[in-house]
């Protein structure tokens, strides 16, 4: 289990060093300006090349690349330019380490306007995680269980609706069900954890449960079909015949042989949400990653947008690493 681990995390450090290389490539390698889309949308040439040297870009490539993972690790200063820091020391701003640049239209490093937003985004998905693998599956092991029958059909077509459903209409139709129609709920609207854990999953309620609908309509369809999978191989009908019971049959056998698949599955799905649920953010207001990414996309934010795509690439890493390593503790064959 030591090695597996270890081969895991460096395959996972080597695939976080190529992603960044691609992903500043395909942003500051392009044949657009950078320094033309960092400056906004009206911007005269003057302000175009003191953008430039302000940020760094009138250097090599390599160089910035270079000077980019260093301020991972070190504290940077803009401009990044060493004799416009003597020319004008009044124009220094810091960026303490982890640096990840400095974005003119937010007039702040990227790190500082992002790092508030990150615990919104993490919270929401990991509460829509939650409820979505626990209905998901669950439904999923009853429809299995009926076969053939109502229940199994209801769930079954359930599922079918709401995974055709976009994001956006799930959204606006619980606003405008359970919120202005029936009120059951009252507008939700982000609540830190500080102010209290009741209203804050009170608000939080409504958003988890939009992304939940989606995933969980899938999970249900993925869990039944790899339940009857596994329902049927001749290890289980020996456990039948030797009689074991049903709950240890199906939570200690059947189940854990149908997680594999949908542990792979679920690691994408949780890390691909842990990047910035857009939609949703954006109906609910929510102030996180997914909202920052569509207002830097809309405003040029260039260095915002990097930072956040990069954000994006390591948590799909993250989280195929974890489900990696969940591989050795479901299937013990695995470590070998």
């Amino acid at each position: 289990m030591f090695f597996y681990t270890i081969r895991r995390l460096i395959g996972a450090i080597m695939m976080l060093v190529v992603m960044s290389i691609a992903v500043f490539l395909l942003f500051y390698a392009s044949p657009t300006d950078p320094a033309r889309l960092t400056c906004g949308k009206n911007c005269t040439p003057q302000g175009i090349a003191q953008n430039r040297a302000y940020l760094g870009l009138n250097e090599p490539l390599q160089v910035q690349y270079g000077h980019f993972m260093k301020g991972l690790f070190a504290d940077r200063k803009f401009p990044d330019n060493p004799k416009l820091q003597k020319e004008h020391p009044e124009l220094i701003t810091k960026c303490d380490a982890p640096c990840l640049g400095y974005s003119p239209l937010q007039n702040s490093t990227v790190w500082a306007y992002l790092k508030p937003r990150l615990p919104i985004t993490l919270g929401l998905t990991l509460g829509a995680f939650v409820m979505w693998i626990f209905g998901g599956v669950l439904l999923g092991i009853l429809a299995a269980l009926r076969r053939g029958k109502f229940v199994d059909r209801l769930l079954v077509s359930l599922a079918l609706i709401f995974y055709s459903f976009p994001t956006f209409f799930i959204s606006l139709l619980l606003l405008q069900t359970v919120v202005f129609k029936w009120g059951w709920l009252q507008t939700p609207g982000y609540v830190s954890p500080s102010a209290g854990i009741g209203d804050y999953l009170y608000n939080m309620f409504l958003p988890c449960l939009t992304l939940a609908l989606v995933y969980a309509a899938a999970y249900i369809r993925l869990t039944r079909t790899y339940m009857l999978e596994t329902m049927g191989e001749d290890y289980l009908r020996t456990a039948r015949a030797k009689g074991l019971g049903n709950r240890s049959i199906i939570f200690k056998h059947t189940l854990r042989a149908a997680l594999t698949p949908i542990l792979t599955i679920a690691g994408l799905d949780l890390g691909a949400l842990l990047a910035g649920a857009p939609i949703t953010e954006t109906v609910f207001n929510y102030p996180g990653l997914g909202q920052a990414a569509v207002q830097s996309a809309v405003t040029f934010d260039l260095p915002s947008t990097v930072v956040i795509v990069l954000l994006s690439a390591t948590f799909v890493i993250v989280a195929n690493l974890i489900v990696d390593l969940l591989y050795a503790v479901v299937d013990p064959r695995v470590r070998y």
